[in-house]
């Protein structure tokens, strides 16, 4: 049988699914330049297939464009090589479309760079579970855990290398059958794609080894959830980090300090960005080792904010491996607009001179719809993603908490970890 090679551009949408369309390799150049066509309504798809809303109908037309920089081709020995890139959402005249998420995270960058003047280094930390990993409870981070995972971590990291996103870790994590991958900081627009990457080399490498992964908030609701932290920092125009500071408090330098507090005051409107479903509202539980209040720390991974541990001697690494980590995210989020936002709350910080709350910080939603009431109420969200977008936004989510209604917590986890 004779086979020709596709290729497939996609965008992560507003359920945080990576969905596009595909076209002949033979036609790449003309693609990189024109794209493939794609109906507005497509980024209205639901987490679970159906369109249950949409703000466009069947009117309109954009274009998915790849942005050859985040090529992926991991060629494998039996089957079709994976072969995809992430992609920009123009408008008919090559404009950026006010729906496209890369977008949205490159408006917020830019603004980062202009009114502070430094580059976000950023990295997603993401935890799964592999049914490859067929094992006992309560074995967590053992040896005997990772073993049982056998081939799928060293093929994922593997892949990973191959197109440059530069693996930090793989580990078994707490719960039955679940790991967790990193990978080194990455400048910008890129860290966002690696994360993407990331998550669809996970779903082809267990693919291709007869099994499957899942990146759902978490699969039972009295069981162990599976997070995607967010960890930042930030260089000056000479590439020199610049949130540590030995002599402040907490070691975090003042401007640094602001945008934390931006964070922190903006957080019960950033869940309903970052921790977007149902179902990521029973991780975001008391005793779960997840955040329940708006709250910063150093070295607390019970805090929504953690200051991160520094290590060895040399005062130059401090500064480098200095960094902040973001706790309230999950893979049910779209990678750009969790960013995005993040950036847009700590920029309002540090423009205010806001205090980080240590006393008496908030509680954080303790339901999607809670979530998306606060984002609603918020003056800045309009400006951050758009009027339209976050119009859009509010109703795609409240379409998604209308879809689940009558399901008990058991039926809306098992629904989220099939399509995650």
């Amino acid at each position: 049988m004779q086979r020709e090679q596709i290729v497939f551009v996609g965008t992560s949408d507003l359920s945080g699914h990576f969905r596009g369309k595909s076209f002949p390799l033979a036609d790449l150049t003309s693609r990189l330049e024109r794209g493939v066509g794609l109906a507005p309504t497509n980024m209205f798809i639901s987490a679970f297939g159906p369109i249950q809303v949409t703000t466009f109908g069947t009117v309109g037309e954009v274009f998915l464009v790849p942005d050859p920089g985040t090529r992926v081709l991991v060629p494998f020995e039996e089957g079709p090589a994976e072969h995809f890139f992430v992609g920009d959402i123009r408008t008919a005249q090559g404009e950026p479309w006010n729906f496209c998420p890369r977008d949205v995270l490159r408006r917020a960058l830019q603004r980062l760079e202009g009114e502070a003047g430094v580059q976000l280094l950023a990295a997603f930390e993401q935890e799964l579970t592999y049914s490859g990993g067929a094992g006992q409870k309560w074995q967590s981070y053992d040896l005997s855990s990772y073993r049982r995972q056998g081939a799928f971590g060293e093929g994922l990291l593997a892949a990973m290398r191959q197109v440059g996103v530069i693996p930090d870790s793989f580990l078994a994590e707490f719960g039955p059958q679940q790991y967790e991958v990193t990978v080194a900081p990455a400048k910008g627009i890129r860290a966002a794609d690696d994360a993407v990457i990331t998550r669809q080399l996970a779903h082809a490498i267990a693919w291709r080894l007869g099994q499957r992964v899942s990146f759902a908030p978490i699969h039972d609701p009295d069981g162990t959830g599976s997070g995607t932290h967010i960890h930042f920092s930030f260089l000056d125009k000479d590439d020199r980090p610049v949130l540590f500071d030995a002599k402040q408090p907490w070691q975090i330098s003042p401007a640094g300090g602001q945008f934390l507090a931006g964070i922190q005051h903006h957080l019960p409107a950033l869940c309903a960005v970052t921790a977007p479903s149902v179902a990521s509202y029973y991780r975001l539980r008391p005793n779960r080792w997840a955040p329940v209040r708006a709250d910063s720390a150093p070295l607390d991974r019970g805090a929504a904010l953690r200051i991160c541990p520094i290590s060895g001697i040399d005062p130059e690494q401090h500064a480098r491996q200095f960094n902040a980590e973001f706790r309230v995210a999950d893979a049910t989020a779209n990678p750009y607009l969790a960013l995005a936002a993040l950036i847009q709350a700590g920029l309002d910080g540090v423009r205010r001179k806001l205090p980080l709350e240590t006393q008496n910080p908030a509680p954080l939603p303790t339901s999607l719809a809670d979530a998306l009431t606060h984002l609603e109420r918020s003056s800045a969200a309009a400006e951050w993603l758009g009027e339209d977008l976050l119009a859009a936004y509010l109703l795609f989510k409240r379409a998604e908490i209308k879809g689940l209604e009558g399901l008990d917590e058991n039926e809306i986890c098992r629904r989220y970890a099939e399509v995650y």
